[in-house]
């Protein structure tokens, strides 16, 4: 056998790795460049610089084509990132969210924007919904629902009066962690999280610190920067906020159940095109009189529209009167989903269509 035919050595292999990689960058900044003749056409034509649609038929496209071994679950969260440098180089985004830091909103914004977004923590979601309202953030993060704890009326309440439209979502697992400075579990004095984190992890609390004292706080994030300075106090929160506050994780998934996933929307100003797989958010109310609810939804069974989501509220402008918030698979700009709104609007006293967006993908357990 000669030297041609025999098998490659470590440092061959790692010296042709070396070489890939370059060849990356190359294409990488290759890229970057065509990024920015894009966006020179775009801002000499008064076009937006960041279009959703555009990056789901990236990913779906890219899935499609991955003949591997490079993992299928990887392709997205790479391209998201390579896509997001390339559009800070053109206009940084401003993603508004549900602050402080570290919380599951973050966590959210990063998942759907990449690292390269320009972040902004928010105190609460009204303000989340006004900075893009006065066009200080181009798009904001909301929770919606929990899998486990159920609906954030106060999102739903919001859609009533603000004109800012539902232009895309995210489902993000909700890992709870029991995070401190402390060593060991029984030097925690004091259990700070959000409400929704202390419900999710109860039954690991009554078996495992029924005498530590629970005090919530406004985020997951916010239940973090305490334990960060307070000696003694610990944080239920995500794996991000003991990263960014520099706290050691003394019990990993502490959540009672497994399957624990937050929807966020995604909120701005202009709807989307339709895609491979939508999904449309509406809120009507309806005159109170027998069997309205059932004429409500007649449309949609007739036309079988499949409906995914309807929460009532009360409308706070009338007693007894309700807003109903429904999801439905579809695109409001299809013929059949236009037939059923407009069957609907006869018998609405109000209807507003929150806009129509690229469906989550589904994850295990989750919405």
């Amino acid at each position: 056998m000669n030297a041609r035919d025999a098998a490659p050595d470590l440092n061959d292999l790692r010296t042709r790795i070396d070489g890939i990689d370059s060849e990356i960058l190359r294409l990488l900044n290759r890229r970057a460049q065509l990024v920015l003749e894009v966006g020179r056409l775009k801002a000499a034509q008064g076009l937006d610089f960041h279009v959703p649609q555009r990056e789901e038929e990236i990913y779906r496209r890219l899935a499609v084509e991955n003949p591997g071994p490079f993992p299928a679950e990887a392709v997205r969260p790479v391209f998201r990132e390579v896509i997001s440098a390339c559009l800070s180089l053109e206009h940084p985004l401003r993603v508004a969210y549900l602050g402080p830091r570290a919380t599951f909103s973050h966590l959210a914004a990063m998942e759907r924007f990449g690292l390269s977004a320009q972040f902004l923590a928010m105190r609460s979601i009204a303000e989340v919904f006004a900075e893009v309202e006065k066009d200080n953030a181009d798009f904001g993060v909301v929770p919606v629902e929990n899998s486990t704890e159920g609906v954030v009326s106060h999102t739903l309440d919001m859609f009533v009066d603000s004109p800012l439209l539902i232009c895309g979502e995210v489902v993000v697992e909700a890992a709870l962690h029991l995070l401190s400075k402390a060593s060991n579990l029984g030097e925690v004095r004091k259990i700070y999280s959000h409400p929704h984190g202390l419900a999710e992890s109860r039954r690991w609390l009554e078996r495992n610190a029924p005498q530590v004292p629970l005090v919530e706080t406004s985020s997951t994030g916010a239940a973090a920067e305490v334990a960060a300075s307070e000696p003694g106090a610990a944080a239920i929160a995500s794996e991000l906020a003991g990263s960014l506050y520099d706290l050691s994780v003394l019990q990993r998934r502490i959540e009672d159940h497994p399957n624990n996933f937050t929807r966020f929307l995604i909120i701005g100003k202009k709807s989307a095109p339709p895609t491979a797989a939508d999904k449309t958010s509406i809120l009507f109310s309806i005159k109170d009189r027998v069997g309205a609810l059932h004429r409500m939804l007649l449309p949609f069974a007739e036309r079988q529209i499949n409906l995914t989501k309807i929460e009532s509220r009360p409308s706070k402008k009338k007693v007894w009167e309700y807003v109903f918030y429904v999801d439905f698979e579809g695109h409001a700009s299809e013929p059949r989903s236009r037939e059923a709104l407009a069957r609907l609007q006869d018998d609405c006293i109000f209807l507003k269509v929150l806009g129509s967006y690229a469906a989550a993908r589904r994850k295990e357990g989750g919405a």
